[in-house]
């Protein structure tokens, strides 16, 4: 199911890692698991892992936090074992470098708790954000996606052509995938983890066979497991979030728009196949 609002206005506001906040009352879950993957990531994910540490900190659920890291080049595995050693229930995991998609797969794979949620390395989207995401799968949800456009999603400091472009693709994948959906690129989703198993064993753009690559790479693959979700009927919500534009983004709007339509493309051609239906019920 899904219930959201269009709305997309800009407005101009701190860096999420200065906004402070009592934390809200706690929520009756069984437990979650926060993925995080990182790529070259050494500037920003000492703060990252401060401020999602503190927060569950003040949580009573299990929790634990899983850091992918993509084959980074400087020094964030480093940083990310430094954490795990201070924080038992931090784990780290070197790939080499294989994508974000990938690395979200191999993160989400290793959750073992009853919820996951996957977050960039960055907090584009504040980790208290999670309140708004846990209730829905406290409710009985499969998947809940964070929305940048969203019933009362904010989006900050984004520049204008980004904002365009992003419009643009996501009319093309409404159209072409996932009518009704708003906004299926913002990376913060959560999961029953039985449910993310089951979606990310079954991708085919990005999954177990995924080659080595060079640089960055921004994909489509948000979009094939919500088209999947769907396919398979499986319950999602998508629920408005704030989400902070960084300036430091590894977005190639160009670039990275070309591959996801390609992206599109694969998906509709590999569901005309039947690869999809063959997929559903395999181990």
């Amino acid at each position: 199911m899904s219930s959201v609002d269009e709305q997309s206005g800009q407005q101009s506001a701190p860096s999420p890692q200065t906004v402070e906040a009592a934390p809200p009352p706690d929520l009756e879950v069984p437990g979650l698991c926060v993925v995080i993957p990182a790529y070259n990531e050494a500037t920003r994910l000492p703060g990252t892992l401060e401020r999602v540490i503190s927060y569950l900190h003040t949580r009573t659920y299990p929790w634990s936090v899983i850091v992918v890291d993509d084959g980074s080049e400087d020094s964030t595995l480093i940083l990310a074992q430094e954490w795990s050693q201070r924080e038992r229930r931090i784990q780290v995991i070197a790939n080499d470098h294989r994508g974000k998609a990938y690395t979200v797969r191999t993160g989400i794979l290793a959750a073992t708790l009853p919820f996951v949620v996957f977050s960039d390395a960055d907090l584009s989207v504040p980790i208290e954000e999670l309140e708004r995401l846990l209730p829905p799968l406290i409710a009985g949800a499969d998947v809940v996606i964070g929305s940048r456009e969203g019933s009362g999603a904010k989006r900050f400091n984004e520049p204008g052509y980004r904002h365009v472009m992003g419009r643009i693709y996501n009319l093309l994948y409404r159209t072409a995938l996932l009518p009704g959906i708003q906004d299926s690129q913002c990376g913060f989703k959560a999961f029953r983890t039985e449910v993310a198993h089951r979606l990310f064993q079954r991708m085919l753009l990005y999954g177990a066979d995924a080659k080595p690559i060079r640089g960055g790479m921004v994909t489509g693959f948000d979009i094939e497991l919500l088209f999947l979700a769907r396919r398979w009927k499986l319950s999602f919500v998508e629920v408005g979030v704030e989400w902070y534009y960084g300036r430091a983004s590894k977005v190639r709007p160009v670039r990275d728009t070309v591959r996801m339509v390609v992206d599109v493309v694969r998906i509709l051609l590999y569901a005309r196949l039947g690869r999809y239906d063959r997929m559903e019920n395999v181990g």
